[in-house]
């Protein structure tokens, strides 16, 4: 094996342990919502989660993105994405009318439901890269930085159409897509991984002291400055202030993720499978009332293991093999027809 293959092995593996953790983070963070305005504990974890975890996120799609952005392959990713957001936005707005009977969400194509922003902003991205294609490194980047700054004085709901955080994120997008593995590993050598992880725990424990200065909004990405309540000229500087926090964040984070493979990097294939179905088991859990009985930190360990568990389960293989159809709908038919539509059209 080339020094090369290797490294796009250790790389692969490095960031399918990291997907797999995130998304652990990513159950454990809506899992616990409703109680972080009752439990500081888990109001601290929660906002360190949001520090790290949606940054990190977009920054693991956007390298695995440079597999398949051009050709059939970015077409079958943008056509698929197409369907799971047709498939899941219906799904979830039929079950919040019917079942778990949630109100002040946006039911509409439109306005992406609560976790199915990414997919909105997945297919965003993908588009936007390939308008860059031609770009210098450097001036994506740039251009990145400056949408991410400028969308927030935009005068509306920055939930329509994913807007707003497709732009905000859109930087970690683009470094992902351009993450060189090699010089991440050349820099995080033992002694600096080590401190990257103390950092990393470091900042829980300061959420846990201040977090509350900082209002949750800023973290979510998804308002524009108006609807933050920010409306000076200069709000744009507190966009860049979250951008720091959330780059340091990120960046200590990564010195708890292994190196090596494991089972968890088996679990990482399947972390699709974990986003679009946990809402139902969070929204199934809400319904059923059990956060009021949630009062202790025992109580709450109970919680973060329960959701610990479920993600194992959401990326078991069985799950896959049952609702593959569903998470991953075949898209072979639509490209048949547009080959049949060019055909016909020479």
């Amino acid at each position: 094996m080339t020094r090369d293959s290797l490294l796009a092995t250790r790389g692969e593996t490095f960031f399918l342990n990291l997907r797999f953790m995130l998304i652990v983070t990513v159950f454990v963070a809506n899992a616990v919502e409703p109680l972080i305005g009752d439990m500081s504990g888990l109001h601290a974890l929660y906002q360190w989660i949001f520090s790290f975890h949606m940054p990190l996120f977009v920054l693991v799609t956007g390298y695995f993105a440079r597999q398949s952005l051009y050709g059939t392959a970015g077409r079958r990713v943008l056509l698929q994405i197409g369907l799971q957001y047709v498939i899941f936005q219906s799904l979830y707005s039929l079950l919040d009318v019917s079942f778990f009977h949630v109100t002040n969400i946006h039911h509409s194509f439109f306005a992406p439901y609560l976790l199915l922003w990414f997919l909105a902003s997945h297919a965003f991205w993908r588009l936007l890269m390939l308008g860059m294609s031609r770009w210098s490194r450097g001036a994506q980047f740039t251009f990145a930085l400056i949408a991410g700054v400028a969308v927030g004085y935009l005068q509306l709901d920055g939930v329509w159409f994913s807007i707003s955080r497709t732009f905000v994120y859109l930087p970690f997008f683009i470094l992902g897509y351009h993450f060189s593995f090699a010089a991440f590993v050349k820099m995080y050598q033992r002694y600096v991984k080590i401190t990257a992880a103390a950092v990393s725990v470091a900042l829980l424990v300061l959420a846990g002291l201040i977090g509350h200065i900082l209002p949750l909004g800023w973290m979510y990405g998804s308002m524009t400055y108006m609807q933050l309540g920010a409306g000076e000229w200069y709000a744009g500087v507190f966009r860049l202030a979250m951008y720091v926090l959330q780059f340091a964040s990120s960046l200590a984070f990564l010195g708890l993720v292994p190196f090596a493979a494991s089972r968890m990097t088996e679990l990482g294939r399947r972390t699709l499978y974990v986003f679009l179905l946990h809402g139902l088991v969070v929204r199934a859990a809400a319904a059923s009332g059990v956060y009021a009985y949630i009062g202790n930190a025992a109580d709450a360990a109970v919680l973060l293991a329960c959701a610990l568990s479920c993600t194992v389960l959401l990326a078991h293989p069985a799950v896959k093999r049952l609702l593959n159809p569903l998470v991953e709908p075949p898209v072979e038919w639509m490209l048949s027809l547009r080959r049949a539509a060019v055909r016909r059209s020479l």
